[in-house]
């Protein structure tokens, strides 16, 4: 029955306590990713299991959108905005019983930013952004036990977000000071390091076997963010846009595994996400600026265990790509004047994890030391 206690996610990409993925762009989807492992492979977390796992994560955004609808004159005219995301994350989780697992999560960002406008409209410049992002602490539970034989199983979990990652980290802009200098400023919201905002985290995960070899997987989460705004400065013309808002984040993902038979360890994976910034928080004022929207991605992916060992890539391709109206939008809107901020999007993002899960029985070749 533990083959069915199959812990959801490293095989395909978004995580129990996920991250937030960092960014899509403009719409700044904050890093999360958190502890599993390869789906349909029996890599479970037993009582006194420890499972480390290291995930990289990239993506180049530039192509903007206003709703729904692209822009392609902004990468014609050369006036497009450009980021280069990395993030990586060290996690650590701990099994506690069968059902009950805790965790932590260490998150590390790199982020660069070309454009145009942020530096006088004169000429082309970079910002960046570095170190510590916002770390996440929480656990789970697996709502059924192993008493019974059952094809599946489903957990639910709670967590905090911290506010660990600089929400006013600043970098050079130039032709923008006194007399055409270059002045330090904050970077634009979506390279920040951290939101400022202490956040609750509700998660759910299932798997289902489906037939020999064939999972069913499903994940989500949402990000409630209480706190209005961080106090950051935007450097935005609009005052309604002054201040950096704090906004809640939402990801929702589902898809099948399958194990090849002819070659152990491996496994594809197809499934859909979506992910994004709602317009208004749960919870809370949602005050200042805000780049609101989502991205649905279809979700290809590989993973290859070895031992306890296991590696996966996928790589996440945009289908759907909506900048959604902001508050300040609609507040700024007439019948005949539609105001409606736009926002530069990844067409993939490239996923690779690489999870190793520690028995609370020491294997073999320690114990014959």
């Amino acid at each position: 029955m533990k083959k069915i206690l199959l812990v959801l996610i490293l095989g395909t990409g978004l995580f129990l306590h996920p991250y937030f993925s960092f960014g899509q762009g403009c719409v700044a989807i904050r890093q999360f990713s958190g502890i599993g492992n390869a789906v349909g492979q029996g890599n479970f977390q037993a009582a006194g299991d420890w499972n480390l796992s290291l995930n990289y994560r990239y993506f180049r955004s530039f192509r903007h959108f206003r709703g729904t609808h692209e822009e392609p004159s902004r990468i014609e005219n050369n006036t497009e905005v450009i980021n280069w995301s990395h993030g990586v994350d060290l996690n650590v989780s701990y099994a506690f019983t069968d059902r009950f697992y805790g965790l932590i999560s260490l998150p590390y960002a790199y982020n660069e930013r070309s454009s145009l406008y942020e530096h006088g409209r004169e000429s082309r410049h970079k910002t960046y952004s570095q170190g510590l992002a916002d770390m996440r602490i929480g656990g789970g539970y697996w709502l059924f036990s192993d008493e019974k034989p059952r094809k599946g199983n489903m957990a639910l979990g709670l967590g905090l977000k911290l506010p660990t990652g600089d929400y006013a980290a600043k970098s050079t802009f130039y032709n923008v000071g006194p007399n055409g200098n270059s002045e330090l400023r904050t970077v634009d919201q979506s390279i920040q390091l951290g939101d400022g905002g202490l956040g609750l985290i509700v998660d759910t995960q299932g798997i289902w076997e489906l037939n020999q070899g064939l999972y069913g997987y499903y994940s989500g989460f949402y990000l409630f963010n209480p706190r209005n705004v961080n106090g950051t400065p935007t450097n935005r013309s609009r005052q309604s846009e002054a201040i950096m808002s704090v906004p809640d984040q939402f990801a929702l993902r589902g898809g099948v595994f399958y194990g090849i038979k002819s070659v152990h360890g491996l496994g594809i994976i197809l499934g859909g996400r979506a992910e994004g910034v709602p317009v208004r928080d749960i919870l809370g004022e949602s005050d200042g600026f805000r780049r609101p929207g989502y991205v649905i991605s279809v979700e290809p992916g590989v993973s290859y265990m070895l031992g306890n060992v296991t590696a996966t890539v996928n790589v996440p391709v945009a289908l759907v790509r909506n900048r959604t109206q902001s508050l300040t939008d609609i507040a700024d809107s007439s019948p005949g004047d539609v105001v409606h901020g736009d926002a530069a999007f990844a067409d993939y993002l490239v996923n690779f994890s690489l999870a190793w899960r520690i028995p609370k029985k020491a294997p073999e070749i320690f114990n014959s030391l």
